[in-house]
């Protein structure tokens, strides 16, 4: 069935039919009347390619994000699943390209093919080659994270230095005086993931502050590699006794690290950070956090970006996030470590 076949049931020309379809010209209302009536009967359904031709428009959305390696940890699967329900309110599907670069073929494609309206972009770096490419070739676009110059863009971020250091001013506060920090992989930090960079900095200046004796470590996005650095950490300072984490994916192998090593959560070993609140409840005992809202992050983009392509005009606008520490069970106030944790 196509325009065609309603038009000749309808009584009126092509034309007719598609300026009714799209909008585009006043059409009398018995007309639209007469040509909704055929189009009902028929179950006519315009193809998304006649879409776009009509309109200029998609009605769908990249969301640009790295690829995995060797897994996607739980808050990017959170923040891709929010995108895509949120958007399909609007009536917009999603286009996934696993890109890093803006050299990637995928990105590459999905720009020069003209395949969306507009882009979300996930994992921000302080230096995003994507970023600037979009921003240079004026390509709609909103970001899941904030560059180190955000002032200009589209974004929603999450203020990973207040948290970090509301992390460590909660400890500080229950007596603790040697804290680790649990960052993400080096690589991720050397590329300049801003998440790992900002929370970092809150980190070290907030302990500055409260006179605190740290270390801080990079650590693999499994549990495995978790397990691996509360070893580390206990071998390099065995007077530990709280820790701070930026790695949701490393978290069930802290708990057992310290498991391992005698060390109890809570009565001799607090455990707080940056996690979506999902994973917070999944350990045991549940994780004091600062929870990721990564539903809510999600839908904010979309409607940022929907903003954008319905507004060409609007100036940026911005939403950065600074969610409460929710109190659960892995903090407590600081006692002293088994003497035989080391051993």
């Amino acid at each position: 069935m196509n325009i065609g076949e309603i038009a000749r049931r309808a009584g009126v020309s092509r034309s007719t039919v598609s300026y009714a379809l799209s909008g585009k010209r006043p059409v009398s209302e018995d007309t639209r009347r007469k040509i909704q009536q055929v189009v009902d009967e028929l179950g006519y359904q315009p193809s998304a390619s006649a879409r776009a031709l009509a309109n200029g428009r998609t009605s769908t959305i990249g969301l640009v994000f790295p690829p995995a390696g060797n897994h996607y940890t739980g808050m990017q699967l959170d923040f891709i699943g929010s995108v895509v329900e949120a958007a399909a309110a609007y009536d917009y599907d999603v286009l996934l390209s696993p890109s890093g670069m803006d050299s990637d073929r995928s990105f590459q494609r999905l720009l020069g093919e003209r395949r969306v309206d507009g882009a979300i972009l996930m994992e921000i770096r302080l230096e995003d080659d994507r970023a600037d490419h979009l921003a240079a070739l004026g390509f709609p676009s909103v970001a899941i994270g904030r560059t180190a110059h955000p002032e200009d863009g589209w974004y929603v971020g999450l203020d990973h230095t207040a948290l970090a250091a509301a992390c460590v001013h909660h400890l500080a506060d229950l007596g603790h005086r040697r804290v680790a920090f649990v960052n993400r992989p080096e690589q991720l930090l050397r590329t300049g993931y801003e998440s790992a960079h900002r929370g970092l900095d809150g980190f070290t200046k907030a302990a500055a502050e409260r006179g605190l004796t740290v270390r801080t470590y990079c650590c693999g996005d499994d549990a495995a590699a978790g397990q691996a650095c509360v070893e580390r950490i206990l071998h390099e300072d065995p007077a530990t006794t709280a820790l701070v984490t930026l790695n949701e994916a490393a978290l069930g192998g802290l708990y057992r690290g310290l498991a391992h090593a005698g060390r109890h959560v809570p009565r001799d070993f607090s455990i707080t950070g940056i996690v979506a609140n999902r994973w917070a409840e999944t350990v045991t005992p549940q994780l004091t956090a600062a929870d990721v809202p990564a539903a809510e992050m999600g839908r904010l983009a979309v409607d940022l970006l929907v903003e954008r392509l319905d507004h060409s005009d609007a100036p940026p606008r911005q939403h950065l996030l600074i969610p409460p520490i929710s109190l659960r069970a892995s903090t407590g106030p600081a006692g002293h470590p088994p003497a035989d944790t080391t051993a």
